[in-house]
C-alpha cells in the first residue's frame, strides 16, 4: 500500500517493525550469517512495499490470462500463448505511466522491494522485470507473474539461474500464493513439485485455482476436482485441505455453462481474497517478522553448540567431520537444552550442504544479550505493536480498488433481497435488487439512498429526464424473456445478448464497464438499457463515452 494510502496507526506499526529489526534482529542475523543460511537481510523497502501476489504454475495454465482479466485491459510486457511464452518473472506494478522496467534497474530502486534478487546473478535479472501501468486494482497491491513450470524433456534444460529458490524468494515475501491448474492438464512435474515442497511454511498464504474449469462438463468438473485435491494432498502433507477456486478467468464465453453460477460465487470469493490483502498488510509483516525472530533465534543457538563444541587447538578438521554426521543429534540436544520447538529448525540436509563451507571455528560464540533482546522483541516489542493496529475500517483506496476488481471479472449479483422501485419522469418499475452498501465489497449496513428526504432535496431545479425511457419499454420483453432473478440479470446471462451484437470483447467490456453504473455485476432492466443502446450506438460508429452523459443515467441512479 502506498504510504499515502495509509493511516497513521498502519504506518506507525510499520515505522515499529523497522525500528525492531535495525536495531535488535538485524545485529544478530548478521553476526550469525543468518542471510548466508536463510535469507538475505531485509530493507526497509520490504517494509513499506505494497502486498504482492505471487502466481506460480505450469505453462498454458493461464496465470498471464488472469492478470490480464483482473486488471481488465492488456499490461506492457504481456505474453499469451499455448506454448511457454512468459518466460521471466513480471512483476505488475502500478505506475504514471506504462513502461516495461528491466530487472537490473529494480534490484537498485530504493522505493521497490527487490533488492535481495541480486544475489541470483545476471542471469536471473535479465530474466526478471517490471510491467508499470495506472490501474486502480495495483495502486494497493502488486502481482508477480512467473514462467510456466516446465514439464517432460523441457524441465531437464537449464533456465541459468536457480528457478525454485527464486520461487522461494518471492513466496517468502507475498502476501498470497496463487497455484494455478488447467482442468485439462492436472499433472505436476518434477519441477513443479519441487517449487510446492519449497513453500511449506508457507501454507497459510497458499491458495489454489483450477482454471479454464469451463472446458469440462459438471461430471467431469467433479472429478477433475477430486483429482486435484489428491495429487496436492500427496504434496503438501497438512492435515488441512487448500482452499480451491474454480473458474475460468478470462474473456471468452463458457464453453459449459452447467456451472456459471458456481463460478460467479468462487470468483467473487477470490475477489474478496484479493480486497482483503491491503488490509490484512500490516497484520502479515508482523506475522513475517516473528516467524524470522524464531528462525533466526534457533539459527544462533545451532551456530553458538557449533562452536562450542569445536576444541580450542588441534583436531579441529576431524571435530567438524563429527558434527557434521551428527548434525540430526545436534539439532536434537539443541531443542532439548533451550526448549526450542522442532518446527523452527531448518532442513537438516539444506543446513549441512551451507556448512561445507565454512569453519566451525570461526563461528561467533552465544551472545546471551542479543538473545535476551529477541526475547523481548516476542514477548514486549509484537504485542505492543499488535494493539497499535487500526481497527479493520475499510480505506477509500480498499473501496476502490474492490469497485475496480468487480468491474472487471464476471460477477454474479448474488442474493437479492431488496425490494425498491426506481421511476423516470413518464414510466416506473418494480425491481428487487441488492442495496448500495451489501454488494460483495461492503460489509457496513445502508439505508435506501432512492428513500425521499423529508426535508426536501436542497436542489429545485428539476432533472434532466432519463433519455432512454421509450428504449426501456422495448426492451422490457428481451430483459424477461432471460429470466432475471429478482429483477437483476447475472453477469453470465446478460453477456449473450450483448456478445450477439457482433462488436468485440474490448468494446463490449467499455459498454459493460458504462452500464453497470452500481457496480454489483449484474444488470438491472434500466442498466440493461443502457448497454443495448451503447451497444446501438457502437454499432452505427459512434465511439463510447469516457464517462456516462448524465442523461443516459437513469435519474435515482446519478448519486451513485
Amino acid at each position: 500500500m502506498s504510504m499515502a494510502d495509509r493511516d497513521d496507526a498502519t504506518q506507525a506499526v510499520i515505522d515499529g517493525l523497522k525500528k525492531i529489526y535495525h536495531t535488535k534482529l538485524k545485529p544478530l542475523e548478521q553476526l550469525y550469517m543468518f542471510d548466508f543460511f536463510n535469507s538475505p537481510l531485509l530493507t526497509d523497502s520490504e517494509f513499506e512495499s505494497k502486498p504482492q501476489v505471487l502466481m506460480i504454475g505450469q505453462y498454458s495454465t493461464g496465470k498471464t490470462s488472469f492478470i490480464r482479466y483482473l486488471l481488465g485491459r492488456d499490461f506492457p510486457g504481456q505474453r499469451i500463448g499455448p506454448e511457454p511464452t512468459t518466460d521471466r518473472f513480471v512483476a505488475v506494478m502500478d505506475g504514471p505511466d506504462e513502461r516495461v522496467i528491466p530487472g537490473n534497474a529494480l534490484t537498485v530502486s530504493p522505493n521497490l522491494p527487490y533488492r535481495g534478487l541480486d544475489r541470483f546473478g545476471v542471469s536471473f535479472l535479465n530474466k526478471f522485470e517490471g510491467s508499470q501501468l495506472p490501474s486502480p486494482v495495483l495502486r494497493n497491491i502488486t502481482i508477480v507473474d512467473t514462467p510456466g513450470v516446465l514439464s517432460g524433456e523441457k524441465q531437464r534444460v537449464s533456465r541459468g539461474y536457480d528457478f525454485v529458490q527464486v520461487n522461494t524468494w518471492f513466496a517468502e515475501r507475498a502476501d498470497l500464493i496463487l497455484l494455478l491448474f488447467d482442468a485439462h492438464k492436472l499433472d505436476i512435474s518434477d519441477e513443479f513439485k519441487n517449487v510446492i515442497e519449497k513453500l511449506r511454511g508457507q501454507d497459510d498464504k497458499i491458495r489454489c485455482i483450477l482454471n479454464k474449469a469451463d472446458t469440462v462438463d459438471q461430471q467431469k468438473l467433479m472429478r477433475v476436482y477430486g483429482a486435484l485435491m489428491w495429487s496436492m494432498g500427496k504434496i503438501i502433507k497438512t492435515p488441512e485441505v487448500l482452499r480451491v477456486y474454480v473458474g475460468s478467468f478470462w474473456d471468452e464465453p463458457l464453453m459449459y455453462d452447467d456451472n456459471a453460477a458456481l463460478f460467479d460465487m468462487e470468483e467473487r470469493d477470490l475477489m474478496n481474497d484479493l480486497r482483503e490483502l491491503p488490509r490484512n498488510s500490516a497484520v502479515r509483516k508482523i506475522n513475517e517478522l516473528v516467524k524470522r525472530c524464531r528462525l533466526a533465534k534457533v539459527h544462533a543457538y545451532i551456530i553458538g553448540h557449533l562452536r562450542e563444541k569445536m576444541p580450542n587447538m588441534m583436531g579441529k578438521e576431524k571435530a567438524q567431520g563429527r558434527l557434521m554426521e551428527d548434525m540430526g543429534v545436534v539439532f536434537r540436544t539443541v531443542m532439548k537444552q533451550y526448549n526450542l520447538a522442532p518446527g523452527d529448525f531448518p532442513d537438516l540436509e539444506a543446513f549441512r550442504a551451507k556448512c561445507d563451507e565454512l569453519s566451525f571455528a570461526k563461528f561467533p560464540r552465544l551472545k546471551p544479550k542479543m538473545l535476551q533482546d529477541l526475547e523481548e522483541v516476542l514477548s514486549r516489542d509484537i504485542p505492543a505493536l499488535m494493539e497499535m493496529l487500526p481497527s479493520s475500517e475499510r480505506t477509500q483506496a480498499d473501496d476502490e480498488m474492490g469497485r475496480q476488481l468487480q468491474r472487471n471479472g464476471r460477477q454474479s449479483a448474488g442474493q437479492k433481497d431488496q425490494v425498491r422501485s426506481f421511476s423516470s419522469k413518464n414510466q416506473s418499475w418494480t425491481k428487487s435488487q441488492r442495496m448500495p452498501g451489501s454488494n460483495k465489497w461492503d460489509t457496513a449496513e445502508s439505508t435506501d439512498v432512492s428513500a425521499p428526504n423529508p426535508f426536501g432535496s436542497g436542489n429545485d431545479e428539476e432533472p434532466i429526464p432519463w433519455a432512454l425511457d421509450d428504449e426501456a419499454r422495448e426492451n422490457y420483453d428481451l430483459f424477461t424473456s432471460l429470466g432475471p432473478e429478482g429483477g437483476l440479470l447475472p453477469s453470465a446471462v446478460a453477456r449473450g445478448p450483448l456478445m450477439e451484437t457482433g462488436l468485440s470483447t474490448e468494446m463490449l467490456r467499455i459498454i459493460w464497464d458504462l452500464s453497470d453504473i452500481d457496480g454489483d455485476g449484474a444488470l438491472d432492466l434500466a442498466e440493461f438499457t443502457v448497454a443495448m443502446h451503447l451497444c446501438g450506438t457502437a454499432k452505427a460508429g459512434e465511439i463510447p463515452p469516457s464517462i456516462l452523459p448524465t442523461e443516459l443515467i437513469p435519474v435515482e441512479k446519478r448519486g451513485l
